[in-house]
């Protein structure tokens, strides 16, 4: 394993776990920041309106699991930070409509993250810069993409106590959510720790990943 550490690995795997931590911030960010719009000020008032990973950190999914990630593969492509508290009995309005936003707030940061990397990229294909600047340049430009398009797409799976969650359990009629909530509630997390453990989590993520990375660097390119 470590034979295959070479600088330039290193190097592109600390460099992307900074692209890690900035993208976990702002997705955490965005939770917080909606659920203040909406009238709860928990997290706001915890400082979590911000882009300062420190106040994210899981010390785990922030730090173990992304610089094993380093060391092993090279290439940090998991990773968590510190859920954002809410207490939903503050927002204004449906309680459900509140839920629901403040859940996919998170993904859809990082689907923002993942176009406005995708900006970066198009604006440095056609700028003409130096080809050694340029592969590092894009290097760290295209972990920006793949890394925001697994946030978003792992985040939405159906499955507690990912986003994905929140939304199908608030978002979904009465009826079935309840029906979703009484299998969920017990075994979904046994669920997702048995698709990690056995891989298949990333047979059903990786086709939507890669079908929107082709997408965005059509775009691009």
């Amino acid at each position: 394993m470590f034979e295959q550490l070479t600088p330039d690995r290193i190097a592109l795997g600390l460099t992307t776990y900074v692209v890690l931590l900035f993208s976990l911030s702002f997705h955490e960010s965005a939770h917080a920041w909606t659920a203040s719009r909406l009238g709860d000020d928990t997290a706001r008032d915890l400082g979590r309106v911000s882009l300062n990973p420190i106040v994210h950190i899981d010390f785990l999914g922030t730090v173990v699991i992304p610089l094993l990630q380093i060391f092993g593969a090279g290439i940090p492509l998991l990773g968590w930070a510190k859920p954002t508290p809410v207490v939903a009995r503050n927002f204004r309005g449906s309680l459900a409509r509140g839920q629901v936003l403040v859940a996919g707030a998170g993904p859809a940061s990082n689907l923002l993250l993942a176009v406005a990397f995708t900006v970066a990229l198009a604006i440095a294909v056609r700028s003409g810069v130096s080809p050694e600047a340029g592969r590092s340049l894009l290097a760290i430009i295209e972990a920006g993409v793949l890394l925001n398009l697994a946030l978003a797409v792992f985040n939405m799976v159906p499955l507690p106590p990912l986003d994905g969650s929140w939304v199908a359990s608030w978002g979904l009629p009465r009826p079935l959510a309840e029906r979703y909530d009484r299998v969920m509630e017990p075994y979904g997390q046994w669920i997702l720790l048995a698709l990690f453990v056995t891989g298949a989590i990333g047979w059903v993520i990786s086709p939507l990943i890669v079908v929107l990375r082709e997408l965005l660097y059509r775009i691009a390119t």
